[in-house]
Formats: C-alpha cells, structure tokens, sequence
C-alpha cells in the first residue's frame, strides 16, 4: 500500500481493521509503510483501542452465542461465531502441547482445536463428529500461535458439512472436512438405550 495522506490512511485504517480486527500494530505498519507509532496515534485519532481490547470484545462476543459446547471444551480462544456460517479461534502452542525431542505441536492438539471449532459452529444444544477427512500439512512449532477458521458449506436437517482450515500466519498447517450431526437432548436418550 503506496503512502496516503493521514486523512486517507486513517480512512483505510478504519476499514481494515473493521474488515481484520486482529491485525496488530506491527503488521498495520508494515502494510501503511509508516511506523508503528504513526499507527498508533492514528488508532487513538479513531478511536480504535489495541489489539488486546478489540480482541477481548471480540472474543466476548463470540462466546455469549455459543450453543453446542461448554466454553471449556472448546480448545483455544474463541476470536469469532457465527453459528451456522463461520467461525475462528486461536491457540498458542505451548511447552505442554510439543513433543519432547521434536519441539513440535502434537497432531491431537491441533486436531481437537479444529473439531471443536467445527462443533461449534452447528445450531443445536449438543452436536457430535461423524466424519472427518483431515490433511496436516505442516509441523507447527513451539511457540507458534495457530488460528483455525471454520466455515459451514452445507446443512441438510441435522446434519453439517463443516471445512476447517488451519494457518500459522498466512501459511496453512491443516485442512479438513467434517460431517457433523445436531442432536437434541432426545436423540441423545434415544440412542444411549439402543
């Protein structure tokens, strides 16, 4: 992006990060080619609190609409839910989620964000995995920050055709496709006396 006047950077400031509430300071800096202070003060000029405030907001937001998980299944931080189209979270890897010898993240860790993004995304009190088809395509590291975003391609009755993607900043780690079912708390019953 080619250097604007302050009134016109701090307009598609504005935007951009109405458009990418997380982008942080740094990034917006190297994208507008001023310094981070400059961003800063434009942010202040709008209005527009820190990375930390906007994503608290955010977060907040996305949890109060959650239905077919308790927040304390859900593996990583809740960014965005919509239930039904899309949603994002995030979760950096720390010492307790790596291999010993590799330093990188296990498979399950990053599978269990994912799935659990997945569920939530379905619009029942309780939702189950029936199918996943999954490719991890790259090892994350330690101390890498890894965001899953989900998306609902198709829903037929109670069940949900959910993709997942996974990415450390721009670079995608896994993808996946689930079939997830919505079950009420009757099917649930029926089921468990089969």
């Amino acid at each position: 992006m080619g250097r604007n006047s302050k009134e016109e950077r701090r307009k598609v400031l504005g935007e951009e990060l109405s458009k990418h509430p997380f982008f942080t300071d740094g990034q917006l800096a190297e994208l507008f080619k001023v310094s981070v202070s400059t961003i800063r003060l434009d942010r202040g000029e709008l209005g527009i609190p820190e990375l930390r405030e906007r994503t608290r907001a955010v977060a907040q937001e996305a949890y109060s609409t959650l239905k077919s998980l308790d927040d304390q299944e859900l593996i990583g931080e809740l960014i965005e839910l919509v239930i039904g189209e899309r949603a994002c979270s995030e979760l950096l890897i720390d010492e307790s989620m790596v291999l010993t010898k590799a330093r990188v993240a296990r498979g399950h860790y990053l599978f269990a964000q994912a799935n659990s993004l997945a569920i939530a995304l379905v619009d029942a009190p309780m939702a189950l995995t029936g199918s996943v088809e999954l490719k991890f395509l790259r090892p994350v590291q330690l101390g890498e920050i890894v965001v899953a975003l989900g998306k609902v391609i198709k829903r037929r009755q109670n069940k949900y055709w959910v993709q997942v993607s996974v990415h450390v900043g721009t670079e995608a780690v896994l993808q996946g496709n689930w079939v997830i079912f919505a079950m009420d708390h009757m099917d649930v019953r029926e089921t468990e006396m089969d």
